[in-house]
């Protein structure tokens, strides 16, 4: 049980790390945690007329990324944007889906279009 509340705990800080950075990147930020029957979005920003539904992920140590997310995970999220796209998107509005990885002592990585379904 602890060792949920303490991975729960990171996750959170992952994604406020990766809400900071999509606002200095001029992003606006939507929503955070938005749950769905179909699965979790961690963020939604937008910037102009794209909205991006973001997957994050945090790990302890960088080699620990390149297994942090996989098809199914984009597909789960790909699920939950599709049915929240409706109370976000707007007329002419374009949306994807990112990833944003993150882990101690690396630069913050952000994988743009992760989701091509």
């Amino acid at each position: 049980m602890r060792d949920r509340r303490l991975a729960e705990r990171a996750g959170r800080v992952g994604e406020t790390a990766a809400a900071w950075w999509l606002r200095l990147k001029g992003w606006r930020i939507l929503a955070r945690r938005v749950r769905t029957a179909a699965g979790e979005v961690d963020l939604i920003a937008r910037k102009g007329n794209l909205v991006a539904f973001v997957e994050v992920k945090r790990r302890k140590t960088g080699a620990e990324l390149d297994f942090a997310i996989d098809q199914y995970r984009l597909a789960r999220v790909a699920a939950a944007a599709e049915s929240l796209a409706h109370r976000y998107l707007e007329a002419g509005d374009d949306m994807r889906i990112d990833v944003i990885l993150i882990a101690p002592g690396r630069a913050l990585r952000h994988i743009e279009n992760a989701w091509i379904g």
